[in-house]
């Protein structure tokens, strides 16, 4: 909260103007193209992160497919890691997220910016008919993001079991996918301190579908789990 203050006092000409700006394409999703409510998502960020004292350390970004139709795989370390990405990646993207953070303001008019889908994990019907969408967004060359782990790590920078149910989209999709190693995202939005912090964004090599068509959800999670394990291992600042 602390963080998100500094944030707000640093921009505070800008804030007005642009929340009013956020809100309106959030209410007109149609009237924009993708690329036009990227653009205007990443400059509210980017003047965010300057005045949260945060920094981003990007690697990896020719790793991002240049053809559209992929979908990134990060850890979850909280509310600020699709942030960290979108100021990381130049391609606009979109996100499936859990229901419970839907509500919640900015990140509320930020998701229908991207036009995001909201997953309820008790509702398997809805479920399915959201990995059904996705799967055919990402097919006729749209980006998805998703957090496999289901929700954000209590232990920083340690990876949680990711879920093989939530390669389903990428794999009827048979698109690249893309792991992301995300370290010290946590520190932006989940601690109470204001000090300068540096959050990587480590984009990985692409999992094409050549290399894991014959491979079980499952496995193709564990897999993604362990390259990202990999990276916090080697990068994280002890």
């Amino acid at each position: 909260m602390k963080r998100i203050m500094l944030m707000v006092a640093y921009n505070i000409l800008l804030v007005p103007v642009m929340w009013c700006k956020l809100c309106y394409y959030a209410s007109h999703v149609d009237k924009y193209t993708e690329e036009q409510r990227y653009k205007l998502l990443r400059f509210i960020d980017r003047r965010a992160i300057k005045g949260g004292r945060i920094h981003i350390d990007v690697h990896g970004e020719e790793n991002i497919p240049e053809e559209n139709g992929f979908m990134f795989f990060p850890n979850h370390q909280g509310l600020f890691d699709v942030l960290a990405i979108i100021q990381a990646c130049p391609k606009p993207f979109s996100v499936v997220m859990k229901k419970e953070i839907q509500s919640i303001p900015f990140l509320k008019q930020v998701f229908a910016c991207m036009k995001a889908y909201a997953i309820d994990r008790d509702d398997v019907k809805q479920s399915m008919q959201v990995i059904i969408n996705v799967t055919k967004e990402v097919k006729a060359g749209r980006n998805y993001l998703i957090f496999a782990e289901g929700t954000r790590t209590k232990h920083p920078n340690q990876v949680q079991e990711f879920k093989g149910g939530s390669f389903k989209s990428a794999v009827k999709a048979k698109c690249p996918i893309v792991p992301v190693a995300l370290i010290d995202s946590y520190k932006s939005f989940d601690t109470k301190s204001i000090e300068k912090v540096t959050v990587q964004v480590h984009f990985l090599k692409p999992m094409l579908y050549e290399e894991y068509k014959d491979m079980k959800t499952v496995e193709i999670a564990e897999e993604v789990k362990k390259r990202i394990e990999k990276v916090i291992e080697k990068n994280e600042k002890k």
